[in-house]
């Protein structure tokens, strides 16, 4: 039950940091989301950096929970 309710958090989790990543990465390309300025732009790239390596460690913290190094 356990690994079940894990997989499914795992796949939650990833969903939703994508859907973000996606949103953000849409606020700085989409020509109808008027960014201000480049600390605003920075901001943005930031975000989307830092859910990036989220993703990053979930995947790495698995991969020491599964035994793989």
């Amino acid at each position: 039950m356990a690994t079940t309710y894990q997989a499914y958090y795992r796949h939650e989790l990833n969903k939703l940091l994508n859907e973000e990543i996606q949103r953000m990465t849409s606020k700085v390309t989409d020509s109808y989301q008027v960014i201000t300025d480049f600390a605003d732009y920075r901001y943005h790239i930031g975000v989307i950096n830092g859910l990036r390596k989220a993703i990053e460690l979930c995947e790495e913290a698995e991969a020491v929970i599964n035994g793989k190094e």
